[in-house]
C-alpha cells in the first residue's frame, strides 16, 4: 500500500516535472521567435532608415545644385541687364546720330560737290600723267553724287580716297606705257613721272624723247644726251634696274623780279 503510493507520487512529480519541462520549452520557444521578430523589424527599420538617409543625401544634392543654380542664373542675369543697359545706351546715342543725319547730309553734299569741281579743275590743270585714269575717277565720282543706291557715307568716302590718290601722286615715281601724239602722228611710248616736277616720254626704241612743260602745255624734244638718262629713269621706276643717281631734265623755277 506504501508503495503503491509512493510509485504515485513518483509518477505524479515526474509528471509534473515533464509537463513543467514542456511548459519552459514552449515559453523559450516564444522568446526565441519573438527574438527573432524584434531582430527581422529592426533590419526592416534599418533599411527604412537607410532608403530615407539616402533620399535625405539626394534631395541635399538635388538642393545644393538648385541652390548653385539659382546663384548662377542671379549672376547671369545681371550680366545680362548690363548688357542690356549698355545697348540701350548705344541705341540711344545711335538713334541720336541717326536723327542728326540728314543736318549732317545738308552740308556734307554741297562741301563734296566742291571738292569734286576743285579736284576737276586741278587734274585739268596739273602735270598730264595717267591723264585718262585720273579723269574717269573724276567723272565716276560725278556719277555717283547723282546715285540713290550709294550712301552718303560711301560717296565721302570715295571722294576722299581720290584725294588721296592725287597726294600720293606727289611722291611717286612711275613709268607706264602709253600712246603720245607727236606733229599730228601717234606713237607708242614709255612715259615717266617723278611727282609732279618731272614728266617724260620716251619711244620704245629709245630713239627720241620729250619733256612736258606744264607752262605751255606741250610737250618739248630732248636732245639726244638725254636718252640714257631718261631710258635709266624709266628702268628704275620698273624696278628693272638699282635705284641710282640720274640726271633729269627739271625746268628751273622763274625768279621774281
Amino acid at each position: 500500500m506504501k508503495r503503491t503510493k509512493l510509485a504515485s507520487a513518483v509518477l505524479g512529480a515526474a509528471a509534473l516535472t515533464v509537463s513543467g519541462m514542456a511548459t519552459a520549452a514552449d515559453a523559450l520557444a516564444t522568446i526565441q521567435n519573438a527574438d527573432k521578430q524584434i531582430q527581422q523589424d529592426a533590419v526592416k527599420s534599418q533599411q527604412k532608415i537607410n532608403k530615407l538617409y539616402d533620399q535625405t543625401q539626394d534631395m541635399r544634392f538635388e538642393y545644393g545644385q538648385v541652390v548653385a543654380e539659382t546663384e548662377t542664373l542671379q549672376h547671369y542675369n545681371d550680366y545680362v541687364a548690363t548688357l542690356v543697359a549698355d545697348q540701350e545706351a548705344r541705341m540711344a546715342s545711335l538713334q541720336s546720330q541717326i536723327d542728326g543725319i540728314e543736318r549732317t547730309k545738308q552740308g556734307v553734299v554741297p562741301l563734296m560737290d566742291r571738292m569734286i569741281q576743285s579736284l576737276d579743275q586741278f587734274v585739268a590743270l596739273d602735270v598730264p600723267f595717267k591723264a585718262e585714269e585720273r579723269e574717269a575717277r573724276v567723272e565716276r565720282l560725278k556719277e555717283i553724287m547723282g546715285d540713290s543706291d550709294v550712301s552718303t557715307s560711301e560717296k565721302y568716302r570715295l571722294v576722299l580716297d581720290a584725294y588721296q590718290i592725287e597726294n600720293e601722286y606727289g611722291n611717286k615715281m612711275d613709268a607706264y606705257e602709253g600712246k603720245l601724239t607727236i606733229d599730228g602722228k601717234e606713237r607708242t611710248v614709255d612715259f615717266f613721272h617723278l611727282g609732279r616736277v618731272v614728266f617724260l616720254a620716251q619711244s620704245l626704241d629709245q630713239k627720241d624723247a620729250w619733256e612736258w612743260d606744264n607752262d605751255s602745255r606741250e610737250w618739248k624734244a630732248l636732245p639726244d644726251s638725254d636718252m640714257r638718262s631718261v631710258s635709266n629713269a624709266i628702268k628704275m621706276a620698273r624696278r628693272q634696274a638699282a635705284p641710282d643717281l640720274i640726271k633729269l631734265p627739271v625746268k628751273a623755277a622763274e625768279s621774281a623780279e
